[in-house]
């Protein structure tokens, strides 16, 4: 969106535009492991005049970039398709929320601004709980629904990086692991085939880019949290469990006003179902000296 630099809402913001033309709110809520709990939770009640983005049918492609990771990239023809039909279109200003600080939320701000979707695009700051502290009532009745729009996107995505690549490279990129601490440690793996995490990653944990409302921390803050994993003319990657989450940490660098990273959208479930090497336990481990998967 022209003029337009932070890639947050609050909730005054969002509170101003519900009443102008060329808004559209995209509740994104997904849990892991309870298919179609986000839905659900979309049903009982949601922000006004929001529509449902799927992470699993509509944000992602089981065939497509990333395979066999757990939520691959669509092609960004039919992802454009698809949020025509749900009636987002070129001028549109997208607001994304879910109940998790942005951690999904943050996947579909990274799609539609990597595509560079020109209404733009931003995250509720504090989700739909800010919305609700506030004091503002949900709906539950699904919203008039709007006509199928045409919306002009790019035709690739950019930033991104494949497995092969990031094999070849260990030990000349920086890592970024946003999953859990536990996860990261190989403690517990509730859905991938291995535990523990890729060869010389580091933990970032997106759970922290957030304070205990679910806002994010100041930019400061989070700048001085990545500058202290990142090194000196080295790019960085981020990776998760399935390339969601770690959009998280992408729009937490944007605050920060840090370079762009790549993005493994594949993350440790592709990786972790195609063999690859995984390391265990606190520390990032040497590309060389690990445990082979499955």
């Amino acid at each position: 969106m022209v003029g337009r630099s932070s890639p947050l809402i609050d909730l005054a913001e969002l509170d101003a535009r519900m009443a102008k033309p060329g808004l559209r709110i995209a509740d994104v809520r997904w849990y892991l492991g309870r298919d179609g709990a986000g839905r659900a939770a979309y049903d009982a009640g949601h922000i006004p005049g929001a529509i449902f983005v799927d992470l699993d049918t509509d944000a992602s492609d089981h065939d497509g970039y990333g395979a066999p990771g757990r939520h691959p990239l669509p092609s960004p023809r039919v992802f454009a398709r698809r949020m025509g039909e749900l009636g987002l279109g070129s001028d549109d200003f997208v607001v994304a929320y879910d109940d998790s600080g942005g951690a999904i939320a943050a996947r579909l701000w990274w799609m539609l601004d990597n595509l560079r979707h020109r209404g733009g695009v931003a995250v509720l700051d504090g989700g739909i709980q800010a919305w609700t502290a506030a004091g503002c009532d949900l709906e539950s009745a699904a919203p008039t629904r709007e006509p199928a729009q045409t919306l002009e996107l790019g035709s690739e995505w950019h930033n991104v990086i494949e497995r092969e690549e990031l094999a070849d490279r260990l030990g000349e990129l920086v890592i970024i692991d946003a999953r859990a601490p536990e996860r990261y440690r190989g403690e517990v793996e509730p859905i991938d085939p291995v535990a523990g995490h890729i060869p010389t990653a580091v933990s970032v944990p997106v759970t922290d880019n957030v304070d205990p409302t679910g806002r994010f921390r100041q930019a400061q803050d989070l700048r001085a949290r990545y500058e202290a994993v990142q090194r000196a003319e080295t790019p960085t990657v981020v990776s998760c469990g399935s390339g969601t989450t770690a959009c998280h940490d992408i729009l937490a660098m944007r605050i920060a006003g840090l370079p762009e990273t790549l993005l493994y959208v594949g993350s440790f479930s592709d990786w972790s179902r195609s063999g690859m090497p995984v390391a265990t336990g606190p520390e990032p481990g040497d590309p060389v000296r690990t445990s082979r998967g499955p």
